[in-house]
């Protein structure tokens, strides 16, 4: 259906939202009406047939949830089942949003938006009524994604769908998971989706930066501010003027290496070290962490004002054992991409190579299965893969030392896991707490309790 021809139904309690839809629309469509009492949705289908709904998630209550959005999306459905909906919802409420998706919505748009972009959705809304609230979920991963973050599970498609409704905006966003499940892959599929795609993506592994280097390499420094300061130099935030900067294990900084961040955001403005002049930045900041940001600010360990700051969305990553078939999906993918890079013949997965694939847990995530394939690749001849060929990593595979007897308790167990990653880590704390997944100071603890 042609927009000029469409009859739209707005349903908002916010009179400047609907004021709002209402001046953009007007000119475009053939009739709009605007409501602000939910309540009245019913009678309003029940006089007249609306082409498209836009609908807001949550109606002012003592409680918003976004339950009333979705409870009036269902009603909708059940009486105008056709009717394509729109869901109107804020940075706060996009997983809800995805949930609607499910429920019938055709899509949905975040506030404040682009005018452009909700005449896009609305457009193809419209076009697209006949094949229903699916059309705007199988395109995804072709719209928004390199060939390297694939996934048709259910929980990747919804990160897919949030990375492509929150890329075009400014919102901080904090990506959580377990190491080795692609992090860093999403924040780049973030930029590239953004409208910074052709500004700088500066990487800044947080974690392993020591107190003194801290201000130094985010921030920049003047010639003579400190004893190797040979030369003035711009810090990481102001490399990616006018680009993303890409936070990453921002768990595992200290509380005065926060307030220091905090005061950057908060301004946008950095000095360097050895200087008074502010210097003015323009960037979109994404995080990421293996920890539980609620639990650091529970323990006092993280400021929870930070964490207001850098999480408008957040993005919670599976561990690749919670994926499914998405194992066989990205074990293919490797496949394809080491038998090209060795020139090897693409080899396929048989059915007893496919089974120890999908019994196995994958402490190292997707990491560990791209260099089990590449290992495989490497050290196979034949044109079929079985399952001797893939051997997981002895590191991940076998965590606890051999000469641990089983009755060991669990406390043995710990000590003797942080002793054998220390060692590993040639006693690098920083390492050693990143790859045991807590943080410097929970490791602290654990090394004065066990007087390691």
């Amino acid at each position: 259906m042609q927009l000029n021809k469409a009859s739209v139904l707005v349903v908002d309690d916010d009179t400047d939202v609907l004021t709002a839809v209402r001046l953009l629309l007007r000119p475009q469509v053939k009739e709009i009406v605007t409501e602000k009492n939910p309540e009245q949705i019913t009678t309003l289908l029940a006089q007249r047939a609306f082409d498209l709904i836009l609908l807001d998630m949550n109606f002012k209550s003592a409680l918003n949830t976004g339950n009333e959005g979705l409870y009036w999306l269902k009603k909708i459905k059940e009486i105008k089942p056709e009717t394509a909906v729109i869901m109107i919802t804020a940075y706060g409420d996009i997983d809800l949003a995805i949930r609607s998706l499910k429920e019938g919505a055709f899509d949905f748009v975040v506030k404040p938006w682009h005018n452009e972009k909700l005449l896009s959705i609305i457009t193809d809304a419209l076009a697209k009524k006949s094949s229903g609230s699916k059309a705007a979920v199988t395109s995804i991963s072709k719209t928004v994604t390199g060939p390297e973050l694939l996934g048709a599970s259910e929980a990747m498609q919804d990160i897919l769908l949030k990375i492509k409704k929150v890329a075009p905006t400014d919102a901080n966003i904090l990506i959580l998971g377990e190491n080795g499940t692609g992090k860093e892959l999403i924040a780049k599929a973030i930029h590239q989706s953004s409208l910074r795609a052709d500004k700088p993506f500066i990487k800044v592994d947080v974690g392993a930066l020591t107190e003194s280097l801290f201000e130094s390499e985010l921030f920049g420094h003047k010639k003579g501010a400190f004893t190797d300061a040979r030369e003035d130099r711009a810090g990481r935030f102001e490399a990616a003027h006018g680009g993303t900067i890409f936070l990453d294990e921002i768990g595992n900084i200290s509380l005065h290496q926060q307030a220091k961040l905090l005061s950057v955001l908060q301004n946008r403005q950095v000095v360097r070290l050895g200087s008074n002049e502010p210097i003015d930045i323009d960037v979109r900041l994404l995080c990421a962490t293996n920890v539980p940001l609620a639990e650091l600010a529970n323990e006092s360990r993280f400021r929870k004002d930070l964490i207001y700051r850098i999480n408008t969305v957040e993005i919670m990553v599976p561990p690749l054992r919670k994926r499914g078939n998405d194992i066989i999906l990205l074990a293919n993918h490797f496949l394809s991409v080491y038998a090209a890079k060795y020139m090897r013949s693409f080899p396929e997965l048989s059915k007893s190579s496919i089974e120890k694939l999908m019994r196995y847990h994958y402490p190292g995530n997707v990491r560990e299965l791209q260099y089990a394939i590449e290992r495989a690749v490497i050290m196979t001849d034949g044109h079929v893969l079985e399952a001797h060929d893939i051997l997981f990593s002895p590191i991940e595979a076998a965590p606890i030392a051999e000469n641990i007897p089983l009755e060991s308790n669990l406390e043995e167990l710990e000590k003797a896991t942080i002793n054998r990653v220390l060692e590993k880590n040639n006693g690098n704390l920083t390492k050693a707490a990143k790859e045991l997944g807590i943080t410097r100071t929970a490791l602290y603890r654990r090394l004065g309790k066990y007087d390691i």
